[in-house]
């Protein structure tokens, strides 16, 4: 049926909600984990996601990536970032958490240049956000370039060398989970949470303008805060693409008025452990960490199929009109459900104890 297209003081919405959702289920000998995504009120789906249960032979990479302004750069970040966290050479030397810093500052350079710009047309919708072009007609790739090069991005000619990088951008929220440690790196307001004995403890931090830390980088960067947003515009302090946002050349990467720097939280797992949740904004702006550990553990007394869990979640969340703006964004959860017992076969590095969460919903962006 038609759905008509609204705009209202909160956003752009739908005149119905589109509730069909994606979902699946995977597992391995040490984690089994569900997911679902859905579109809800919103005029498009801007959310990604990856789920990798062998990024290696021991190692597990979960991710949720919410897109503001398209879905270009959570559709890459969803593509690339896993594949850079595995050919960093710190990864290789065993440094997960430095490998998870670099990737993300790494979306943000790869999506500069002729190839980026080719590469985020191909994610795009058929007319380019940010060029305004019909894809396909401007620039066609050289037969034998660097499609199979994949660290050449900086190399490659064409009409858009120049490209600075795209105005959309994305949060990411990602999990490493290498025998008894969890990595968790995260840049925006999507959010990591693990359920250890019912207890809901945030592994991230939400990113918001109104932070001090962030509120004095954007100043010293030559921005300001109104409404809560960088330059009464992003409701976000970090972010992967937002292009516009990094244009001091004064400054490095990570103290432009927004970055990607992540924050890396790094948690030793134990046989106390339920789950772990990762959600996109969507699902925080409705429940708070705790409120969502415990529907979860209510839902799979009953339920055994982890995506159904999160499609309760996504139905639960789903606001009946768009008056508010609470529960009208897109909405993509990850839920991991560790088996135990929890084995390790090599000595873990230093790990934090998780703070106990003490959150209210979000604001949306």
């Amino acid at each position: 049926c038609l759905k008509l297209i609204f705009r209202n003081e909160m956003g752009i919405y739908l005149s119905s909600p589109k509730t069909d959702k994606f979902s699946e289920d995977g597992e391995n000998d040490k984690l089994r984990y569900g997911l679902s995504s859905m579109q809800g009120w919103r005029a498009s789906m801007e959310d990604a996601h990856a789920a990798i249960l062998n990024l290696d032979d021991n190692t597990s990479f979960l991710g949720v990536y919410d897109g503001h302004g398209g879905k270009v750069v959570s559709k890459f970040c969803a593509k690339y970032l896993h594949q850079q966290v595995l050919s960093n050479e710190a990864y290789a030397a065993g440094d997960v958490g430095t490998s998870l810093q670099r990737s993300f500052f790494r979306m943000d350079e790869m999506m500069q240049g002729q190839r980026g710009w080719r590469e985020l047309a191909v994610l795009g919708d058929k007319i380019n956000k940010f060029s305004g072009m019909i894809e396909g007609l401007i620039w066609s790739p050289r037969s034998g370039d660097s499609a199979n090069k994949p660290d050449a991005w900086d190399f490659e000619e064409g009409p858009h060398s120049d490209f600075p990088g795209p105005n959309p951008g994305s949060t990411a929220c990602v999990a490493v989970i290498r025998h008894k440690q969890l990595f968790v790196a995260n840049a925006g307001d999507s959010r990591c949470v693990i359920s250890r004995k019912g207890q809901a403890y945030n592994l991230s931090r939400d990113h918001k303008p109104e932070l001090e830390a962030e509120k004095e980088r954007i100043l010293k960067a030559g921005g300001f805060i109104h409404a809560g947003r960088v330059n009464g515009s992003l409701n976000l302090a970090r972010a992967i693409g937002d292009m516009e946002f990094k244009q001091n050349k004064n400054l490095p990467s990570e103290r432009q008025m927004v970055t990607a720097s992540p924050d890396i939280n790094t948690v030793e797992l134990c046989d106390d452990d339920d789950f772990l949740v990762l959600a996109c904004d969507g699902i925080w702006d409705c429940m708070t960490s705790q409120q969502l550990v415990d529907f979860l553990h209510e839902q799979m007394n009953s339920e055994t199929k982890l995506s159904v869990v999160c499609e309760k979640v996504l139905d639960r969340c789903l606001a009946p009109n768009t008056a508010g703006g609470e529960g009208c964004d897109n909405m993509t959860m990850i839920l991991v459900q560790f088996k135990k017992p929890l084995q390790s076969t090599e000595p873990t590095p230093s790990a934090t104890e998780p703070e106990p969460s003490h959150d209210e919903p979000s604001s949306s962006k």
